[in-house]
């Protein structure tokens, strides 16, 4: 297994993140969202190694097989660590590519770090660019809709969770877009977090402004979201990413869930792949 050292916590211990690095060709940075880790770019991980790209997929700190230190969890320590990984394993002309909360980690370290090893980001069901409902942001979701998820994980982890996978693959009594098989799946890659990080995190992504990070950005965009996001609702964050860069392209997953890596997984691969430029995934 592979680990990088991305810094150290508030007592000084080192603190190591876990990756994988698979296939050859221009490097592809994987950052996965809340509450899950690396694994849930199976599919895209897969693909993408096998049409020319080299994928490099980790574990935020305190999640999968990354260290879990007690201690911040804000937007800065965690465009760090992505900013050791790009350093560590020198990787250059990359794509980045956050999935939900692992948009915010995109958009910060390109303010903070710049582009000189980046060439183009996509944010896929992101929280960008602010999700609290406030004065200045009428789109956004109240801060009860966050409470209800500390509290949740404070009663109840598991339970939480397992409610929480059904939501974000757009689960209910007639819609049924994933299987059982993949609710437990999900179940069993968001568990091994530490409680402390699920919950730290959860308080990073929903009242982090991105806003201004956003506005400051100058490599090529893709920003990908479905219309059916119950989790980071498409009017409170995508609509407004785009509205913020208009040179970006911006696609809509009609009818698409937040979980729409798994759900549209095949669309996602391709979009990711034109974007990039890269060879077809589409059946010859």
């Amino acid at each position: 297994m592979s680990y990088l050292k991305a810094g150290q916590d508030a007592q000084g211990n080192d603190v190591n993140i876990f990756y994988q690095d698979w296939g050859q060709g221009d490097p592809v940075v994987l950052i996965h969202g809340w509450p899950a880790d690396h694994q849930m770019w199976e599919h895209q991980s897969h693909a993408l190694a096998h049409h020319g790209k080299r994928v490099v997929a980790y574990d935020r700190r305190g999640f999968g097989k990354s260290d879990k230190p007690w201690g911040r969890y804000d937007y800065d320590v965690l465009a760090a660590d992505l900013h050791a990984l790009l350093e560590g394993l020198n990787l250059q002309n990359v794509t980045l590519v956050g999935f939900s909360m692992g948009g915010g980690e995109v958009v910060r370290y390109l303010s903070r770090y710049g582009s000189a090893r980046v060439s183009r980001a996509v944010l896929v069901s992101a929280v960008t660019p602010y999700l609290l409902k406030t004065d200045d942001n009428p789109t956004g979701v109240p801060q009860a809709e966050f409470d209800k998820i500390i509290d949740g994980l404070r009663q109840d982890r598991p339970d939480f969770l397992q409610a929480f996978g059904k939501k974000f693959y757009g689960q209910g009594l007639i819609s049924h877009p994933v299987s059982q098989a993949t609710l437990d799946w999900m179940q069993l890659l968001c568990l091994p977090a530490s409680p402390h990080a699920t919950g730290e995190c959860a308080k990073a992504f929903s009242s982090t402004d991105f806003r201004s990070d956003v506005q400051a950005m100058t490599v090529p965009t893709l920003i990908i979201h479905g219309t059916k996001d119950e989790t980071v609702p498409i009017e409170a964050s995508g609509d407004q990413t785009a509205r913020l860069l208009p040179q970006a392209r911006y696609i809509r997953y009609d009818g698409a869930p937040h979980g729409l890596f798994i759900t549209d997984k095949d669309r996602l691969t391709q979009d990711l792949l034109d974007f990039m430029g890269g060879t077809s995934a589409r059946p010859q």
